[in-house]
């Protein structure tokens, strides 16, 4: 009976699997060996983790939350395209078919010194703001920075501006839990969690239990918005001190940019909260033009279209003609996107990709590795990042366009996390994120077909055994 019952076990899901739509064969492949080897153990962790299920109400919610175009984005883009240079065309239009926002021109944005600064900024433009604030963060920590924007947001409650603030449940649980948390609650500040985890059991009968709103997200007075990989915390990361300083890069911008973001995020409070904010503003149809930047936010999530950040990844890496830099902690690309790496150095594109020396995630750090080999014999030069580790998501090409964001180069940003990015076409910006990454190049130690090949049998191993274990992870 019992071997009856191990034996439906793995041909009952190892058809599933099987029949999901959207999966990768080595991504099949590997659930079914799993679950074969562990009837048991890979069912449930099948169950809990092997499908991105949303559950109706929020299915029903994403659809409604879908973020409405603005009157000046249904109008003919001509100015607008006559503007974007011709690296950039391929990123925008990829970028559009993702979330439906065409490119705006007419942008200013600013690259930010350093995480304090950015933390320091953001708390006085929220002192400035007269009508709302609205504030997005994966991981928000009741520490120093943290405390800074927690009593800008009660200051500016306080005086009647309407503040919205969402948190994701996991990524910010202790802070849910804080007296921060509670004292914006007593100030009146609309607050949300994004992703419950409360009653986990019943989350896991709806789906997978570790989809996660990963974004960052800051719009002030349909002015400011701030985009990049930085949470609201300290650099010294207190959960994670022993991998500080934590290295992020964010960019402050203004202008017609910042609408997309705004409903970016009313797309999200309304996921969470069921409330609908679109109706308490006004979205205004004509801008201020003070900038050159053309710039486009990008928003995924397990409602997008499959696969749409690796597609965004690799249609700027085949869009570079002369360079390609990249920073990002984490790399598990999928077979398309590693390839479109490779073929960006072998066609001569000066190709470089910075990671952190010391990762807080060591089985990303195993899997990322397993991947050094053919980088480096197709070209790419690899810089492992010396002076913490180094959270920046970035990505230049040619000296003229950058993706900056909170997308990271792995399965879990492509297929379970929430992420917002912003992609735009800007010489002098352009140049601001470059010189920062080449700062962090100038503190890497660069990482050598000689390196690789000293590894020890075990490590190449374990890095292979991690990297095939990846679609399961």
């Amino acid at each position: 009976m019992w071997l009856a019952i191990h034996l439906a076990i793995i041909l009952g899901l190892s058809v599933r699997v099987l029949l999901r739509p959207h999966r990768d064969p080595e991504s099949r492949i590997a659930w079914i060996l799993f679950i074969s080897a562990l009837p048991i153990v890979g069912a449930l962790a099948y169950l809990m983790l092997g499908e991105v299920r949303l559950g109706a109400n929020a299915a029903r919610n994403l659809m409604r939350a879908h973020p409405p175009r603005a009157d000046s984005d249904l109008e003919p883009a001509t100015s607008t395209n006559a503007l974007i240079p011709e690296c950039a065309w391929a990123g925008f239009s990829t970028g559009e078919s993702i979330s439906g926002f065409r490119p705006k021109t007419g942008n200013v944005g600013h690259l930010m010194e350093n995480s304090n600064t950015t933390i320091d900024a953001i708390a006085a433009d929220i002192d400035s703001a007269t009508d709302h604030v609205h504030l997005l963060f994966y991981i928000w920590l009741p520490d120093n920075n943290g405390r800074k924007i927690v009593d800008a947001v009660v200051r500016a409650a306080n005086r009647g501006v309407t503040c919205r603030v969402i948190v994701d449940a996991l990524g910010s649980r202790g802070f849910i839990q804080s007296e921060q948390w509670r004292a914006m609650g007593h100030a009146e500040v609309r607050l949300g969690k994004a992703e419950s985890i409360d009653h986990i059991l019943l989350r896991i009968l709806k789906g997978r239990v570790d989809v996660r709103n990963h974004r960052k997200i800051i719009v002030i007075d349909n002015r400011i918005t701030y985009c990049g990989s930085q949470n609201c915390a300290d650099p010294e990361f207190a959960v994670k001190a022993k991998f500080a300083p934590w290295v992020d890069a964010v960019i402050r911008f203004e202008d017609p940019i910042v609408l997309q973001n705004q409903q970016l995020f009313v797309s999200d409070w309304l996921a969470c909260t069921g409330e609908d904010a679109v109706e308490s503003l006004s979205f205004e149809s004509e801008w201020p033009q003070s900038g050159n930047v053309i710039a486009q936010v990008i928003g995924t999530g397990p409602g997008n279209s499959h696969s749409a950040m690796p597609e965004l990844f690799a249609t700027l890496m085949f869009s570079a003609r002369h360079e390609l830099i990249i920073t990002t902690p984490y790399y598990v690309p999928d077979e398309a996107m590693q390839a479109a790496l490779c073929a960006s150095a072998r066609r001569g594109v000066a190709t470089k990709i910075v990671f952190p020396a010391s990762n807080d995630s060591r089985f990303v750090a195993y899997a990322s590795r397993s991947y050094y080999s053919d980088l480096l014999a197709a070209g790419v030069k690899i810089y492992e990042y010396k002076g913490g580790l180094l959270h920046t998501k970035s990505l230049t090409v040619d000296e003229e366009m950058t993706l900056i964001g909170s997308a990271n180069m792995d399965r879990r940003s492509f297929d379970l996390n929430f992420e917002n990015n912003i992609l735009f076409a800007d010489k002098k910006l352009t140049l601001q994120m470059r010189e920062r990454q080449e700062q962090y190049i100038a503190n890497s130690q660069l990482v050598t077909m000689e390196d690789v090949n000293a590894w020890s049998l075990g490590t190449q191993l374990l890095n292979n055994l991690t990297a095939i274990l990846g679609p399961v992870l």
